[in-house]
């Protein structure tokens, strides 16, 4: 047989080998770090026989599936190190996942001092070496064979398989697990662990199911780049928005104002008026007008947007139909509305394109458990728009809300943070929820898919992902974690026109419906605020500071110049407060600091005879004594140009 390698070199054998004899043969150093196979494309256990010709690529640690391997061989020696010190524990799942590994066990939950003492057991299985040894097993033996070692859950994953599914199980030392692999060849090619949490978890889960106890962890093949992620760990900690924003006082949440319902604090504010004056007045030099519309509606408004049929279990709904006279509804999007505002009135081709923009407020009725700080709450407001267009103005106007889009990511300093997805209909599914013709979605998805295509911009497909009336680009973001949101949308929509009797007269006199673009400029404000808080840590570009300067007199004898600087500071519409507490100048350093503030002015007696200021920046440290009027047209032209400056003093 003839075994094509990834470089595109070839080796040939006269009998069958395993994948792991493959790559000893063709290095000892490529064999100590394989992790796994890749046969035609099929990612396979280290110890499969390969018997014809083939494609054959061999997985380190480098490699993604080679990772997935390495913490799923991890995590079987978690399981056996609860089983040597909690025989009693019951096993369930534990798999591999983006970032190392987890396993849930029917037990008590762990403390930090119990994991630790896990992840000691687990270095002793480790330094013992075993070999990882596969086998396999008829059904009806396999059941018993998990029955006769007390681990029910097990014994219902079995019986939940396929009937021609191959049961497979590994073996190393003493413990076996259900697992149909890949696998390292031994637990001794793991060189460095880490458990980094325990919480609860419902099994399968479902919320109906019993409460378990997960534990999560990640291993490495080198100490160092345990140490360099344990780094990484502690920095996501510190940006993390939930924690940071409220330390910063940016916002907070109440119980008994309920889940999903931020009060945003006057610094948290400061910083989303900042963006909304932004991003108004950006689409106002667009040729976008605005409009201000209700945050509720009847049902009969979602009834005729197809809301009320595809997203009612998204809405907070006011009433029963059952009972009462009129059902209204909080709004979920602001769509309906402005298009009995462009309904208001009957339009010309020459009217078109007409750009409606919105600062609005909506209602999801999200889910409990997607609750998290500012990046999934039930009421949020965004910087919402709707563009009517004449059919032969769609493309232009689709790019040039890409092109806003763009602009608005580009000046915040997160562009190189996004991706863009191309959200498509699903075809096997079209009853369920869309609404309009096959050949309509394709036409549009087609459209999209030129128009990234001639900008130039790299995307992926996602199938599914379409609103119910149309496909659409999202942009998307990692926050801290990993988890990915939706930060923009722009949506390509020629079916709701049709819906709401919407139409524009052409130069020929006929009755024409307009096709509609449902855009965001820069997304929602609250998760945009999250975005940023993790972005810089909160130490944000000057223009967005709640704080953007701090006077501190270095005694009381100077408080009234300090006083006159920020009145003159405060004059230039720049936030600046004068710090006169009974502390030392040290301390109000430091205090100011932490703060983030990006500017400290410290004025004394040298300075107030000479009108100047001592200027400290998070950017260069120490700047030196400047004159108040030089220092005041430089942050204005920082603040004018939304300059996003390097941050070279750590706060």
């Amino acid at each position: 047989m003839i075994v094509t390698l990834k470089d595109g070199s070839k080796k040939e054998y006269s009998e069958a080998m395993s994948v792991i004899d493959i790559a000893k043969d063709i290095s000892e150093g490529l064999a100590r770090n394989a992790c796994a196979g890749e046969i035609d494309g099929k990612v396979v256990d280290l110890r499969t026989v390969v018997s014809e010709d083939c494609n054959l690529n061999i997985l380190t640690f480098n490699d993604e599936a080679g990772k997935k391997a390495y913490w799923h061989t991890t995590s079987h020696v978690l399981a056996e190190a609860v089983k040597r010190l909690y025989p009693d524990a019951k096993l369930t799942i534990g798999p591999s996942i983006d970032e190392g590994f987890y396993y849930d066990f029917d037990c008590p939950a762990f403390d930090r001092a119990a994991l630790d003492n896990l992840e000691a057991e687990m270095k002793k299985i480790i330094k013992e070496g075993a070999s990882l040894e596969r086998f396999e097993l008829p059904r009806e033996e396999a059941i018993k064979f998990m029955e006769d070692r007390g681990e029910p859950y097990k014994v219902e994953l079995i019986n939940d398989l396929p009937e021609d599914a191959v049961i497979s199980f590994y073996r190393q030392g003493d413990f076996v697990d259900l697992c149909a692999g890949p696998h390292l060849m031994s637990t001794k090619a793991i060189k460095a662990v880490k458990l980094t949490a325990s919480s609860a978890a419902y099994w399968r889960g479902n919320s109906n199911n019993k409460v378990l106890t997960r534990i999560y962890g990640i291993s490495f093949t080198k100490n160092d780049d345990l140490k360099a992620y344990l780094e990484h760990l502690e920095d996501i900690k510190r940006r993390d928005h939930n924690k940071l924003g409220r330390e910063m006082e940016l916002f907070t949440t109440v119980d008994v104002i309920g889940q999903g319902l931020p009060l945003i604090m006057p610094k948290g504010e400061r910083i989303i008026r900042t963006l909304q004056r932004w991003i108004e007045d950006e689409e106002d030099s667009r040729g976008y007008v605005r409009t201000k519309t209700p945050l509720m509606a009847k049902s009969d408004l979602y009834k005729i947007s197809g809301h009320w049929d595809h997203y009612k279990d998204g809405m907070f709904v006011l009433g029963d139909e059952e009972k009462d006279k009129e059902v209204f509804a909080l709004r979920p999007m602001t769509c309906p509305f402005q298009y009995y505002v462009y309904k208001a009135s009957q339009k010309s081709y020459r009217d078109l394109p007409l750009r409606y923009g919105e600062t609005s407020t909506l209602f999801r009725n999200e889910d409990s458990g997607e609750m998290h700080g500012l990046t999934r709450v039930r009421q949020f407001t965004i910087s919402e728009g709707h563009l009517i267009v004449r059919p032969d103005q769609m493309v232009k106007e689709f790019k040039d809300c890409i092109a806003l889009a763009q602009y608005c990511l580009r000046t915040l300093g997160v562009e190189e943070d996004v991706t863009y997805h191309l959200s498509r209909w699903d075809p096997a599914n079209p009853g369920n929820k869309y609404i309009g013709k096959p050949e309509v979605w394709e036409d549009t998805e087609q459209h999209i898919r030129n128009v990234l295509n001639e900008l130039k911009i790299p995307f992926v497909e996602d199938i599914g992902e379409a609103a119910f009336y149309g496909p659409k680009v999202d942009i998307n973001a990692k926050n801290v974690y990993g988890k990915e949101d939706t930060m923009i949308t722009i949506q390509w929509d020629a079916l709701l026109a049709e819906q709401f009797d919407m139409y524009y007269i052409d130069e020929k006199g006929d009755k024409v419906r307009p096709y509609i673009i449902h855009r965001t400029s820069m997304g929602c404000y609250e998760r945009t605020l999250a975005w940023l808080i993790e972005k810089y840590a909160g130490m944000f570009p000057t223009w967005l500071c709640p704080e953007q300067v701090r006077v501190l007199p270095i005694s009381d004898k100077y408080a009234d110049y300090a006083d006159s600087v920020a009145a003159k500071i405060r004059e230039h519409k720049i936030y600046v407060e004068a710090d006169h507490r009974a502390e030392k100048l040290g301390y109000k350093i430091r205090d100011a600091r932490l703060a983030r503030v990006p500017y400290i002015l410290v004025v004394g007696e040298k300075e107030q005879e000479t009108g100047v200021v001592s200027v400290r920046s998070r950017f260069l440290g120490d700047e030196g004594q400047k004159p108040l009027e030089q220092f005041i047209n430089d942050i204005c032209e920082e603040i004018r140009t939304k300059a996003i400056r390097k941050i070279e003093v750590t706060e």
